[in-house]
């Protein structure tokens, strides 16, 4: 006899696919609450990176560099604009170098890193859309000493074929190691950024 209050296999599956991502080093990768009034079933994990930090330190209470999120939504009933039953949905946040600010191009390059990391990953996709935006953000007040943030915001959904998410899981830790500068595994950067 089954359990009534289990999801669906389906969705167990495509979690376990998820949870079988193994990131690079420099990846801080957890579990985060999903929001729970997208879909009947929701999961969600988290990843953070700072390209100051040597690959296995902790950030500890540092604020990283660039973090993202990545939702799995699953109605079994299917919604049109999906085109299927699941949909991922992601955001991911990187603080912008001087030299980047006002750059006409950043918005096509940051889609860019997500579009190759699938690609790169041979994950498969339909209905794929989502916005790169530039932020600015000056502190006033009691914390008018903090500095100013200049940060790249990637928002993006697409709809996986299958219920093998691995391939997904690792296109998004490839886009949050894109946004946040680091070298392509096995390269050693020749710069740092600065904090």
């Amino acid at each position: 006899m089954s359990d009534s209050t289990a999801p669906p296999q389906p969705f167990q599956q495509a979690v376990a696919s998820l949870r079988a991502v193994r990131p690079r080093p420099e990846l801080l990768v957890s579990s985060v609450n999903a929001p729970p009034r997208l879909a009947p079933y929701t999961w969600a994990f988290s990843v953070e990176a700072d390209a100051d930090h040597a690959a296995g330190d902790e950030l500890g209470d540092l604020e990283p560099d660039t973090s993202g999120r990545l939702i799995l939504l699953h109605d079994p009933a299917g919604q049109d604009a999906w085109e299927g039953t699941f949909r991922l949905v992601c955001f991911v946040q990187a603080r912008l170098e001087p030299e980047q600010l006002g750059d006409e191009m950043l918005p096509v390059v940051g889609w860019s890193w997500l579009t190759e990391a699938l690609e790169g990953a041979g994950a498969e996709y339909a209905a794929l859309g989502g916005t790169v935006t530039q932020t600015s953000s000056v502190r006033f007040g009691d914390i008018a000493g903090q500095r100013r943030d200049d940060d790249v915001e990637l928002r993006a959904s697409w709809t996986p074929r299958g219920t093998d998410l691995q391939p997904h899981g690792e296109a998004f830790c490839a886009l949050v190691a894109s946004a946040a500068g680091l070298p392509p595994i096995g390269a050693t950067s020749l710069t740092r950024r600065s904090g």
